[in-house]
């Protein structure tokens, strides 16, 4: 796939990842980590930033420390990899008893790390708990609007019509427990989100709204909201990227053409916006200062156009292709490979009116390492 120039690299790059993660796999064992401190990764298991059920142990980002684990797993062989990924996968299980922290991302969560653990080993707990989650994402879902409920009640008031567009990664669990029970009533739940989906947040240019509010009670948009973009209307890079490879992801599983057509819409705006330097700001459409940057939403995008890449011809191949790669080669510049810090992206942004910016988040390191492991052709699709 990847022109000569860029074979040594990608060696080089992975040889980076292997001595790195030999280290921090070890001394981030017992941890499930969102960002890092003066360097060493924090823990979401043992800490609870602001008191809130869904901020600590039910925090949408704690399966990625997993699926790390697991593509490590799969690129060596070997065991501690996956000796570490169950550490987190047990401790996961405490988010079922508390249940009320629990929102939409439990596909976040749970393909990560319990539907790794049961494609890789054939776990039947694993099993059980992939199934659980998926019945709880089910569970959510709005029979008017057509849509699955993003999160419970928030500061911002009532939410109970209101779905975001990275729920497009979640709705993969859906797909899995039908594949895996033959039950289609996933499958379906999760077709007509993501038709819903394509008519309510992807706008005709290939930008995307972050979040789309429904009237629960008789379906319909009642408005839309900036989300963790720059305004209303504005073009989130990170939901970009999301919509760009849960697109992607629901093609996949279900070969219909209008979700690859729409992730090739999303990916042509995504590409037409880059910068010529191709680092990803956290809005395309955000003022030109600050300049406020998002290698998260890089790779994220990165992953989907490696998944276009795969089913398109020749020509159109060499388009996303060659747009990935250079993500990949701009955040690889900016990485740390050193042990001075526990994490490898550096530049991640949650949202764009946060008070901290450029900071390690561990989707970023996750979704860096699906994307190298992608371009070499031995990526485990936990997807």
């Amino acid at each position: 796939m990847l022109q000569t120039k860029d074979q040594q690299w990608l060696h080089d790059v992975i040889g980076r990842l292997t001595a790195k993660m030999e280290w921090v796999s070890e001394k981030s064992r017992h941890k499930i980590p969102y960002t890092t401190v003066d360097g060493t990764h924090d823990d979401r298991a043992a800490h609870n930033p602001s008191g809130d059920l869904a901020d600590g142990i039910n925090w949408w980002t704690n399966g990625f420390w997993g699926g790390m684990m697991w593509l490590m797993h799969h690129e060596t062989g070997r065991e501690a990899y996956k000796t570490i990924a169950a550490i987190s996968e047990e401790m996961l299980d405490r988010c079922f008893e508390e249940f009320y922290g629990l929102h939409h991302d439990v596909g976040f969560m749970w393909l990560p790390t319990s539907v790794a653990n049961y494609r890789v080993t054939k776990n039947p707990v694993s099993r059980r708990r992939s199934l659980h989650a998926a019945n709880l994402l089910a569970g959510r879902f709005n029979m008017a609007g057509g849509f699955i409920r993003a999160w419970n009640d928030l500061e911002e008031g009532d939410t109970r019509g209101w779905a975001i567009i990275d729920c497009m990664l979640n709705i993969p669990l859906l797909y899995w427990a039908s594949e895996e029970t033959g039950d289609p009533r996933f499958k379906q739940i999760a077709m007509k989100h993501a038709d819903t989906a394509m008519d309510a947040f992807v706008r005709p240019d290939g930008s995307v709204n972050h979040i789309v509010e429904f009237d629960p009670e008789h379906g319909g948009v009642v408005r839309t909201y900036g989300g963790q973009g720059y305004e209303e209307g504005s073009s989130w890079t990170r939901g970009q990227a999301w919509g760009l490879y849960g697109y992607m992801m629901s093609y996949t599983h279900t070969r219909k053409d209008e979700y690859l057509q729409t992730a090739k819409r999303i990916a042509h705006y995504f590409i037409a916006n880059m910068p010529e330097d191709g680092v990803i700001p956290v809005d395309f459409r955000q003022p030109a200062e600050p300049k406020l940057e998002d290698d998260t939403a890089a790779v994220v995008a990165a992953c989907g156009l490696i998944e276009i890449a795969k089913v398109v011809g020749a020509y159109e191949q060499r388009l996303y292709l060659d747009a990935a790669v250079k993500l990949l080669r701009v955040v690889d510049e900016r990485c740390d490979w050193t042990q001075a810090s526990d994490a490898i992206v550096q530049r991640g942004s949650a949202s764009y009116h946060n008070k901290v910016h450029h900071q390690p988040i561990i989707y970023g390191d996750y979704y860096f390492m699906e994307a190298i492991f992608k371009l070499k052709g031995n990526d485990l699709y936990l997807w």
